[in-house]
Protein backbone atom coordinates (compact mmCIF):
# COMPACT_ATOMS: atom_id res chain seq x y z
CA UNK A 1 0.00 0.00 0.00
CA UNK A 2 1.39 3.39 -0.96
CA UNK A 3 1.81 5.94 1.80
CA UNK A 4 -0.47 8.96 1.66
CA UNK A 5 1.29 11.85 -0.03
CA UNK A 6 1.96 15.05 1.92
CA UNK A 7 -0.50 16.83 -0.41
CA UNK A 8 -3.29 14.38 0.42
CA UNK A 9 -2.43 14.57 4.15
CA UNK A 10 -2.76 18.37 3.95
CA UNK A 11 -6.10 18.14 2.12
CA UNK A 12 -7.45 15.52 4.55
CA UNK A 13 -6.44 17.70 7.51
CA UNK A 14 -8.10 20.78 6.00
CA UNK A 15 -11.28 18.78 5.32
CA UNK A 16 -11.36 17.50 8.90
CA UNK A 17 -10.86 20.97 10.42
CA UNK A 18 -13.60 22.61 8.37
CA UNK A 19 -15.99 19.71 8.90
CA UNK A 20 -15.40 19.96 12.66
CA UNK A 21 -16.43 23.63 12.54
CA UNK A 22 -19.49 22.84 10.43
CA UNK A 23 -20.53 20.12 12.88
CA UNK A 24 -19.99 22.52 15.80
CA UNK A 25 -22.27 25.02 14.09
CA UNK A 26 -24.81 22.29 13.34
CA UNK A 27 -24.74 23.00 9.61
CA UNK A 28 -22.98 19.86 8.34
CA UNK A 29 -25.83 18.70 6.09
CA UNK A 30 -24.98 16.62 3.03
CA UNK A 31 -25.24 19.57 0.66
CA UNK A 32 -22.93 21.63 2.88
CA UNK A 33 -20.42 18.79 3.09
CA UNK A 34 -20.44 18.71 -0.72
CA UNK A 35 -19.30 22.35 -0.63
CA UNK A 36 -16.28 21.22 1.38
CA UNK A 37 -15.54 18.53 -1.19
CA UNK A 38 -15.78 21.05 -4.04
CA UNK A 39 -13.31 23.31 -2.26
CA UNK A 40 -10.93 20.41 -1.59
CA UNK A 41 -10.98 19.53 -5.30
CA UNK A 42 -10.18 23.12 -6.27
CA UNK A 43 -7.49 23.50 -3.63
CA UNK A 44 -5.85 20.22 -4.69
CA UNK A 45 -5.19 21.77 -8.08
CA UNK A 46 -4.07 25.03 -6.45
CA UNK A 47 -1.50 23.28 -4.21
CA UNK A 48 -0.26 21.16 -7.10
CA UNK A 49 0.53 24.45 -8.87
CA UNK A 50 2.03 26.10 -5.77
CA UNK A 51 3.29 23.45 -3.29
CA UNK A 52 4.59 26.12 -0.90
CA UNK A 53 0.96 27.11 -0.33
CA UNK A 54 0.10 23.83 1.39
CA UNK A 55 0.25 25.46 4.83
CA UNK A 56 -2.53 27.84 3.77
CA UNK A 57 -5.05 25.21 2.64
CA UNK A 58 -7.11 24.92 5.84
CA UNK A 59 -7.80 28.64 5.96
CA UNK A 60 -8.57 28.78 2.26
CA UNK A 61 -11.01 25.86 2.45
CA UNK A 62 -12.72 27.52 5.44
CA UNK A 63 -13.06 30.74 3.42
CA UNK A 64 -14.31 28.86 0.34
CA UNK A 65 -17.01 27.13 2.36
CA UNK A 66 -17.94 30.35 4.16
CA UNK A 67 -18.32 32.14 0.81
CA UNK A 68 -20.39 29.31 -0.68
CA UNK A 69 -22.65 29.23 2.39
CA UNK A 70 -23.15 33.00 2.21
CA UNK A 71 -24.38 32.69 -1.38
CA UNK A 72 -26.77 29.83 -0.58
CA UNK A 73 -27.82 30.11 3.07
CA UNK A 74 -26.48 33.18 4.81
CA UNK A 75 -23.65 34.14 7.13
CA UNK A 76 -21.60 31.43 8.81
CA UNK A 77 -20.22 31.09 11.39
CA UNK A 78 -22.06 33.70 13.40
CA UNK A 79 -20.03 35.52 16.01
CA UNK A 80 -20.50 34.07 19.51
CA UNK A 81 -18.65 37.00 21.13
CA UNK A 82 -20.82 40.01 20.37
CA UNK A 83 -24.10 39.85 22.24
CA UNK A 84 -25.55 43.06 20.84
CA UNK A 85 -26.01 44.63 17.45
CA UNK A 86 -26.55 42.95 14.12
CA UNK A 87 -25.53 39.29 13.88
CA UNK A 88 -22.33 39.03 11.90
CA UNK A 89 -20.04 36.29 10.69
CA UNK A 90 -16.53 35.59 11.86
CA UNK A 91 -13.68 36.00 9.40
CA UNK A 92 -10.67 33.78 8.76
CA UNK A 93 -7.34 35.41 9.48
CA UNK A 94 -4.82 35.49 8.11
CA UNK A 95 -6.50 35.42 4.71
CA UNK A 96 -3.45 33.72 3.26
CA UNK A 97 -1.23 32.39 5.99
CA UNK A 98 -0.52 29.50 8.32
CA UNK A 99 -2.40 28.84 11.57
CA UNK A 100 -5.79 30.24 10.48
CA UNK A 101 -8.22 31.46 13.13
CA UNK A 102 -11.83 32.58 13.20
CA UNK A 103 -11.83 36.18 14.36
CA UNK A 104 -14.44 38.79 15.17
CA UNK A 105 -13.24 41.86 13.35
CA UNK A 106 -15.83 44.02 15.14
CA UNK A 107 -14.52 43.15 18.61
CA UNK A 108 -10.97 42.60 17.38
CA UNK A 109 -10.59 39.19 19.02
CA UNK A 110 -9.52 35.70 17.98
CA UNK A 111 -12.43 33.39 18.67
CA UNK A 112 -10.98 29.97 17.79
CA UNK A 113 -8.53 28.22 15.52
CA UNK A 114 -10.08 26.81 12.36
CA UNK A 115 -11.23 23.36 13.45
CA UNK A 116 -11.84 24.40 17.09
CA UNK A 117 -15.01 26.43 16.71
CA UNK A 118 -16.93 23.97 18.89
CA UNK A 119 -15.00 25.11 21.93
CA UNK A 120 -15.90 28.76 21.26
CA UNK A 121 -19.57 27.90 20.71
CA UNK A 122 -19.76 26.12 24.04
CA UNK A 123 -19.78 22.64 22.59
CA UNK A 124 -17.54 19.74 23.53
CA UNK A 125 -13.88 20.17 22.76
CA UNK A 126 -12.67 18.49 19.60
CA UNK A 127 -10.96 15.21 20.22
Amino acid sequence: MDPISPLEQTLHAARALVLADLVAGRVADADVVSLVEQSITQRRWWVEQWPEGAQFVAGLVAQDVQDALLERYGRWPLCPVCGTGEPHALDVEPELGPDPHWVCTEAGVKVAAVGSLGEALGGPASS
